[in-house]
Parts: C-alpha cells; sequence; structure tokens
C-alpha cells in the first residue's frame, strides 16, 4: 500500500489549479484577427470576460474585449468602465476593479498613442489637504496597475481632485459612494 505523503499532495494541488487557470474563456493574443481585430499590430479583439474564466459571476462578465483604438467608446467593452470605486479611506482595489484597469493597461500599450489623465477624487469628509492626498493615492494606485501592464508612463497624467468635482451631491452613504472614485480621461 502507497502512502501519498501531504507534500505530494499539495504538489498536485498546485499543479491541477495550475492546469485548470487555463480557461476557455478569453483568446490568447493574436487569435480574434478573424473576428475584425488586427492580429500582427495593435488592437486584437481577444474575447469575452466570463465564459467560464475566473470572473464569472461577476460584474464584468459577458463583456466583450477589445484593445481596437476604438473600443474604449463601445459599451459592451470592458474598457467602457472608466470610473473607479474605493472604500472609505481607502485607496485599495477590488478584484473587478483590478481586472477593468489591466485590460485598460493592455490596451495603453497596445495603442502608444494613447494618453490618459486619471482623476482622483474623495467624498467631503476630512480635511482639503487629506482629500488631495488620498485622492492621488487612488489614482497613483490605478496607475502602477496600468504600468505593470505595458503603459507607458508618458501616456499617464494624475490630477488630484479630492472633494472638489463630486459626482453625486449630498451628504450621506449613497452620495460619498459616488464620489471616492479615480476617472480614467482619454485625451
Amino acid at each position: 500500500m502507497k502512502i501519498i505523503t501531504m507534500k505530494g499532495s499539495m504538489f498536485a494541488l498546485v499543479v491541477a489549479l495550475l492546469i485548470s487557470g487555463c480557461t476557455p474563456g478569453t483568446k490568447p493574443d493574436g487569435e480574434g484577427a478573424a473576428e475584425g481585430g488586427d492580429a500582427a499590430g495593435s488592437g486584437a479583439t481577444v474575447g469575452t470576460i466570463g465564459d467560464g474564466g475566473a470572473l464569472a459571476g461577476s460584474a464584468l462578465e459577458g463583456m466583450t474585449i477589445s484593445y481596437e483604438k476604438n473600443a474604449i467608446n463601445d459599451p459592451e467593452n470592458v474598457l467602457s468602465i472608466k470610473t473607479i470605486y474605493f472604500n472609505f479611506d481607502s485607496s485599495e482595489l477590488s478584484e473587478d476593479d483590478v481586472e477593468v484597469i489591466k485590460h485598460h493597461g493592455k490596451y495603453l500599450a497596445l495603442n502608444s498613442d494613447a494618453t490618459l489623465r486619471l482623476e482622483g477624487h474623495t467624498d467631503e469628509r476630512g480635511t482639503r489637504e487629506y482629500n488631495i492626498a488620498l485622492a492621488d493615492r487612488r489614482a497613483q494606485s490605478v496607475k502602477k496597475l496600468l504600468l505593470y501592464q505595458g503603459a507607458s508612463s508618458s501616456q499617464i497624467t494624475i490630477i488630484s481632485y479630492g472633494e472638489e468635482k463630486p459626482a453625486a451631491f449630498g451628504h450621506d452613504e449613497d452620495a460619498w459612494k459616488l464620489n471616492r472614485r479615480a476617472e480614467l480621461v482619454y485625451e
């Protein structure tokens, strides 16, 4: 009788997880040329989020992925999401937000002439100075992930508005949630 050690079981689990990470939900770069993308250059059409992939069941499920020049204007494309919301007094990104920002970073990497302005915002609570700093941290956390995906720092500028440009006027949690954000503005 063969005894499987804990170490061997862990190795098998890691291998199984790595294999299961290869999902049919998205196509590798270059495989979208038949669907209108340009496999040789920027803008290959990549597929759809959630076809059995890691974000199935998320708010992004079913959205298309394309890095073509005009993809940022397609309301069905993940790149149409241009506002990232934050929790109170935080600059941490949610899993869905990380996924959205990764796609924007790849879009910028593939479209080197595209430029983006990151606008950081906060709700009205806190001092002006604190809110400017917090809004900057929010925009910087988005920028860091964009750069990690291949965007160039010359493509990205940051403006920290703090509480100066609210998306919602009100003095309750519903308004504050909408004001704690970073906006991706393509120029």
